[in-house]
């Protein structure tokens, strides 16, 4: 192995497979901020390009693409196993929308802005990022770029309930970019990415606010969980790992310089690293505990680390 394709450390080392990604010359990235994998190993890459979903084998051969309704909207993307297969779950920031789709794009179930309540208006805009569902299939929509609220669904689309808003007080949320459901403990909760507040929230499923996770994460984006672990992107250049306790196991490929350079995160070709991150926006862990990274580049950024 060569020292600069290595990442991380103690229990949790990496081999950077260089040029994972083998996309055809007739296609091409744009901001890459989703990626998922299927229960196959398959990976998927959701981006603001055109189409805007990617699919590629483990070794990162090009199989299948789709989703071009969504181009310069893609955003938050999520894969969710339920009765009748694995879904996506995507929000598309520039129609205000979130869908529902198959695998190969069909579009299952389509929502976009509540009309409950004050929360929007011509100036109060409604921009989701992220979704996420639970056990009972209930849909959670996470309105990041807009005015900080979540939002409830049935997993037939009816509304539920929101909570939120913009602010920094314990239940309050400045710009939750990502949202998931933690299976870990006893009962689910949700995790927020309160991404504007440098922390996460985590609350009931019906929205009660628990508690807060403050310490060891810089702009936390979304969430993955693999085993007892947690995976998630701090969009200031690095991947943090927190054990069952919500505690650091490690950060990778940690650049503290990267976010702070002039015209970040487009930064010359010649800054980038390859066992270093700049932007990272998503994650994803195969079951061989290899991990995806997306990151937040105009024509895309995509790494898988290889487990030792």
């Amino acid at each position: 192995m060569s020292a600069n394709t290595q990442v991380g450390n103690g229990t949790h080392t990496y081999e950077v497979a260089t040029g994972w990604a083998k996309l055809p010359d007739h296609l091409k990235f744009g901001y890459t901020h989703g990626v998922v994998v299927d229960k196959e190993n398959h990976v998927y890459i959701f981006h603001t390009g055109k189409p805007s979903v990617f699919k590629f084998d483990k070794e990162g051969n090009y199989l299948a693409s789709w989703g071009e309704e969504f181009e310069g909207g893609a955003h938050g993307f999520y894969l969710h196993e339920e009765a009748g297969g694995e879904f996506l779950y995507v929000t598309d920031t520039v129609k205000g929308i979130m869908v529902k789709t198959t695998l190969d794009g069909e579009h299952l179930l389509t929502l976009g802005a509540p009309d409950h309540g004050d929360m929007y208006d011509a100036d109060r805009q409604y921009v989701p990022t992220d979704v996420a569902v639970a056990p009972n299939g209930d849909i959670y929509i996470a309105d990041g770029y807009g005015q900080s609220w979540i939002h409830q669904y049935t997993a037939e689309g009816i509304y539920i309930r929101s909570w939120g808003g913009k602010g920094s007080e314990p239940g309050q949320l400045n710009c939750p970019h990502g949202i998931s459901v933690d299976l870990r403990g006893n009962e689910p909760v949700l995790y927020v990415a309160d991404r504007g507040n440098y922390r996460i929230q985590v609350f009931t499923l019906d929205g009660q606010f628990v508690r807060i996770i403050a310490d060891d994460m810089d702009m936390p984006c979304s969430f993955y969980y693999y085993k007892d672990e947690i995976y998630f992107p701090d969009l200031h250049s690095r991947i943090t790992i927190f054990d069952k306790n919500d505690r650091l196991i490690t950060h990778l490929g940690e650049d503290q310089q990267a976010y702070k350079q002039t015209g970040w995160p487009n930064l010359a070709k010649s800054y980038y690293k390859t066992n270093k991150f700049s932007s990272p926006h998503g994650i994803c862990v195969d079951s061989a505990g290899d991990v995806y990274v997306a990151e937040w580049i105009v024509d895309g950024r995509i790494t898988k680390l290889v487990r030792n």
